[in-house]
């Protein structure tokens, strides 16, 4: 019997626009990138939940690695996210909360998901998290957004994703969580008005200290060791900090675009900023492999621009929301 939340065909899934051609950035991270089209699926506009990329930082080795609030999702869509702890086989917890109508976020091993094919699938066993919302034991079939879009799996992938012929009972479960949908959220305020009131609060958390300075600083000591460092060593700590800060600042001029057409006016000089920061950190993560595999130089000054458009960008928008 299939346990089913949502009936998806992979092959005519319309995935959401932050998803669609012409972004600066394409992914973000699985925990975002799965919740945008989870909510998309949902009918619920995830864009009204993007006020919490405002607060990304850099943390000392890496960007913040950004996620929706379980708190945001509750009050604008009235979800709310617990962790499953998984004292029995991770199957029959996935038939047992998908029959309840709950999807699940499993962190799962991308060497046994076959959509990561040509860069961990059979490959490279990379942790990655996914929102599982359809299962068939009998069948052996499993239904899962992951990364852009959703995806079907089965076979001998089913039973080794879900680690149902591992047998070694020392291995720790994977992190998951269950999503307890309401049809309403906790109240009727209209959703701009709820997700405005996100915006001031996630504005109070902007750090106090420019973020980018601290990372410019950071970057020129890193850079003696990734020069000699090869093009794995380069995905890895463009992952860590320019996709991380580069796409959160691409969903934030996303929000302030949408929050525009909500009849807030006067916010396009402000998008436009968090778009520029978004391209500039696209272009030194070009210019960061170009320098990593000539062995040369990397020109750090492009930073000191970033820095002023963020420091601008984000003081306005304390002084207009707060």
């Amino acid at each position: 019997m299939t346990c089913q939340v949502l009936a998806i065909d992979p092959a005519t899934y319309a995935r959401h626009t932050v998803h669609g051609d012409g972004r600066i950035w394409v992914e973000t991270n699985c925990y975002v990138d799965i919740w945008i089209e989870l909510l998309h699926a949902l009918g619920r506009d995830p864009v009204a939940a993007l006020p919490f990329t405002f607060a990304v930082d850099f943390e000392g080795d890496q960007w913040t690695f950004f996620k929706f609030p379980p708190g945001d999702l509750y009050e604008l869509y009235g979800f709310d996210v617990q962790e499953l702890a998984l004292w029995r086989p991770l199957v029959r917890h996935l038939e047992e909360q998908l029959a309840r109508g709950r999807p699940v976020l499993v962190e799962l091993d991308s060497f046994f998901l076959p959509d990561t094919a040509g860069t961990a699938y059979g490959i490279a066993h990379v942790k990655s998290t996914v929102a599982v919302t359809e299962i068939d034991s009998d069948r052996e079939r499993l239904g899962y957004f992951h990364g852009q879009t959703f995806h079907r799996l089965s076979s001998r992938d089913f039973r080794q994703v879900l680690r149902m012929d591992d047998g070694d009972a020392s291995r720790l479960p994977p992190f998951a969580e269950l999503v307890k949908i309401s049809h309403e959220p906790a109240d009727n305020t209209p959703l701009v008005l709820r997700s405005l009131d996100l915006l001031r609060r996630h504005l109070c958390r902007v750090p106090a200290a420019n973020p980018i300075v601290a990372f410019r600083r950071r970057l020129a000591r890193d850079l003696d060791t990734l020069l000699s460092e090869d093009l794995d060593a380069f995905h890895r700590y463009s992952f860590a900090t320019l996709r991380q800060c580069g796409s959160a600042w691409e969903l934030s001029a996303t929000y302030l675009r949408w929050l525009g057409a909500q009849a807030e006016c006067g916010l396009d000089e402000y998008a436009s900023a968090f778009e520029r920061l978004a391209e500039s950190a696209k272009r030194l993560q070009f210019q960061l492999a170009r320098s990593m595999t000539r062995r040369s130089p990397l020109d750090l000054s492009p930073l000191d621009d970033m820095a002023a458009d963020w420091q601008r960008a984000t003081s306005r928008l304390q002084a207009r929301y707060q």
